[in-house]
């Protein structure tokens, strides 16, 4: 068996728009209303799976779901025509593109059985994302449908807020080698809501049979969480034995290092001081929103937004880290500025799932000519804007309907994931 690292990128979808719906992400709030660009940004999306593959990375795709929603607004009582404006706008979301929130993942090394084990993220909180996970967990049973390497689980029940792996971090001498388990959770009581509750975490925990002195049950801080870092990939990212973060991260840093250094004494903690980057730079820029990657000659990289390399303070800090003796070697900054308005990085668009390519279905595996031909059905289908009064617009449906079926049909999985 071969184990790699693959990430799974969700393409960004037909309906890619900036209708201001996810509370405390402040990137969507400053660009509600404005006008979106499906085209350009899930090609953009695809220029950096194009580039992960040219960096010798594994790359995977999760496809954009059918959009609208009308199973959902029918439950609602509802369609298209009849919901009201922000029903309708949450019935039309693209925002399954970022596939960290897609589900939680924890590697054969860990855990109990002996295979890869999944569970999508039920995404209560957010309206516009609590109806996503059902054509998520389609996707997931297919791609992963090898039951003896993989195990697929339904979401935790509600009210307990899980979104994925967007609050998780394994830490692991290398990637196919047991690991350490980090569940951040969120307490709420400040002006934006906590997104993942530790009863969700817990519960994963225990589906996957991890070993609970392998698990680490952190608190994100609720200092990060007020100033828009809805999840804890805004403010921290891990990689084999590398922990990236900011020093505000967590309530207790202090004794979650040691607790760590306990469980993992290989573990490298880079830690930004606010004295160097600010809160409030980090969330601008998404520094901790990137891919910590390990390349196939052993560097580990950081693949970053372009705001960040816009952010002075930012990236000074960044310059000064790669020039010294640090675990960090390479700075490769990408654009996503599409997502990035919207509130998602590079690392938001990503779900990492370490596993042998061999047993998934190679229809959500990518190489360049794939790419090629997904980029082309893009360029001529994807609408090429989108203001949020076109919303309702039988046109626009019609466009965003048709783009859909010819993806996937080009793909073979039509008969798989026709809603």
């Amino acid at each position: 068996m071969s184990i790699t690292e693959i990430n799974f990128d969700g393409l960004i979808g037909p309906s890619h728009n900036y209708a201001g719906l996810s509370l405390g992400n402040l990137a969507s709030a400053r660009n509600a209303g404005a006008v979106s660009q499906p085209r350009a940004a899930a090609l953009q999306g695809l220029d950096k799976m194009r580039g992960n593959i040219a960096l010798g990375l594994a790359q995977g795709l999760f496809l954009p779901q059918w959009r609208p929603d009308g199973a959902w607004l029918a439950r609602l009582g509802t369609d298209v025509s009849g919901a009201e404006p922000h029903i309708r706008a949450a019935a039309m979301s693209a925002s399954s593109m970022w596939a960290a929130n897609a589900a939680t993942v924890s590697p054969a090394a860990d855990t109990r059985d002996g295979r890869t084990h999944l569970t999508v993220a039920n995404l209560v909180t957010m309206p516009h994302r609590s109806h996503e996970w059902p054509q998520t967990l389609a996707q997931l049973r297919l791609a992963f449908s090898d039951a003896r390497s993989f195990a697929v689980h339904d979401p935790v029940p509600p009210p307990f807020g899980d979104e994925g792996a967007a609050n998780h971090m394994r830490l692991t001498e290398r990637h196919d080698l047991p690991g350490v388990e980090i569940f951040v959770y969120g307490q709420s009581g400040g002006p934006f809501p906590a997104r993942q509750h530790v009863e969700a975490s817990k519960a994963v925990a225990r589906l996957h049979g991890l070993a609970p002195e392998r698990c680490l049950f952190v608190q994100q801080s609720e200092e990060a969480i007020a100033a828009g870092a809805f999840h804890n990939d805004v403010v921290a990212v891990a990689n084999e034995r590398v922990l990236f973060t900011h020093e505000q991260a967590f309530v207790d840093k202090d004794g979650f290092y040691a607790d760590l250094r306990d469980a993992l004494p290989c573990v490298e903690i880079v830690e930004v001081p606010a004295s160097a980057v600010s809160l409030a730079d980090a969330i601008r820029s998404y520094l901790f929103n990137a891919q910590l990657v390990t390349l196939p000659d052993g560097v580990m990289a950081l693949v970053l937004p372009t705001e960040a390399q816009e952010t002075p303070a930012v990236w000074s800090w960044l310059q000064q880290m790669v020039a010294g003796n640090g675990p960090i070697r390479r700075l490769i900054p990408v654009d996503v500025r599409q997502s990035m308005a919207n509130g998602g990085g590079p690392a938001c668009l990503r779900l990492r799932v370490v596993a042998d390519p061999a047993t998934i279905d190679p229809r959500f595996l990518l190489d360049e000519r794939k790419l090629d031909e997904i980029g082309r059905i893009v360029a001529t289908y994807w609408p090429e804007e989108i203001a949020p009064d076109d919303l309702g617009d039988t046109r626009l449906i019609a466009r965003i309907e048709q783009s859909w079926l010819t993806l996937v049909d080009h793909l073979q999985l039509s008969g798989d994931l026709l809603p």
